[in-house]
């Protein structure tokens, strides 16, 4: 049984919001029965009803129905996938293509253990890993936006 924190009932503050009705958060009564069996699930059930509530006033549209026999000129996934889509895509071989997508997480798997290597947190102090870190952040950035672009203008940015 764990610890409980007995209240201090001469306490003037205490009193007075014991005497508002108060009391309970702040003396330890324990959360079974009162919250589990009266409190979370009314919290739940409207939740619930104001999801129901909110998705039949408003429902959220599908957009155009699927065609599986018309591919979309320009199909793109998720943002947070833009780099590696663009990665895929300017790579020559569809192998070293997808060699370098999978090199992605395995290179992410291996940062614990060069950083463990430094005693130190502040990245004033670790200038190698902060370098790697600003020039990956930067590539990262460079080939998710390029995702956006024309194949033809994707690794230049349109800029030259």
């Amino acid at each position: 049984m764990g610890t409980q924190k007995k209240p201090n009932l001469s306490d003037p503050i205490l009193r007075e919001k014991l005497a508002k009705g108060m009391g309970h958060n702040y003396y330890g009564e324990p959360a079974w029965p009162n919250d589990l069996l009266y409190i979370f699930p009314v919290v739940i059930l409207g939740t619930g009803a104001c999801i129901v509530a909110l998705s039949v006033l408003d429902p959220a549209m599908s957009g155009e129905p699927a065609n599986p026999f018309a591919t979309p000129l320009e199909i793109l996934p998720e943002w947070y996938l833009y780099p590696v889509f663009q990665i895929l895509r300017t790579v020559p071989s569809k192998l070293l293509g997808v060699i370098a997508m999978a090199a992605v997480p395995l290179g992410l798997l291996t940062i614990p253990f060069i950083e463990n290597v430094n005693k130190f947190q502040n990245p004033f102090r670790r200038p190698v890993a902060t370098t790697l870190f600003m020039i990956g952040t930067l590539v990262t950035i460079w080939l998710g936006i390029g995702a956006t672009f024309p194949i033809d203008k994707s690794l230049t940015l349109g800029l030259f």
